[in-house]
Formats: structure tokens, sequence, C-alpha cells
């Protein structure tokens, strides 16, 4: 169940990167962009980031399997 819906967020998303401000948008609300930041800090973040003038951002593909190790599912 929880690879359907990061396949769907993936599938539904514009771009290919995600800019760490539109974590939110991105996820439903569900990820706060400080939280992404936090977890960059401490080296805990998604695989990849590109820096775009002065915004992170983070390649779809990296930021989903980032969600996918970092999630749990509750039934």
């Amino acid at each position: 169940m929880k690879d359907d819906i990061f396949s769907k967020m993936a599938a539904h998303w514009p771009s290919y990167i995600v800019a760490r401000a539109e974590i939110k948008n991105f996820t439903g609300g569900g990820i706060s962009p400080k939280t992404i930041a936090n977890a960059d800090s401490e080296g805990t973040g998604p695989a990849t980031r590109v820096v775009i003038g002065r915004r992170v951002c983070y390649p779809v593909s990296d930021l989903i399997e980032w969600l996918r190790k970092n999630t749990r599912s509750k039934q």
C-alpha cells in the first residue's frame, strides 16, 4: 500500500525535482521543509540534493526513496 501512495505522489508532481519549500505541498502536509532540512543537517536526508540559485531541491525519485524509508504505515 505504501509504495502505491508514493508512486501516485510522484506521478502527479509536475516536475522531476521538488524544492525544499514545496515538500509540504508534495506530501499533502505530511512533512515540513524544516523536517527535511534537519535530516539534511544530520546526514540522513534524501541521497541527492541540488541547489538552484538559493533553493535546495531534491530529485523526486530520491525524495520518494527517503519517504519510503522514513514512513511507517498504520492499519
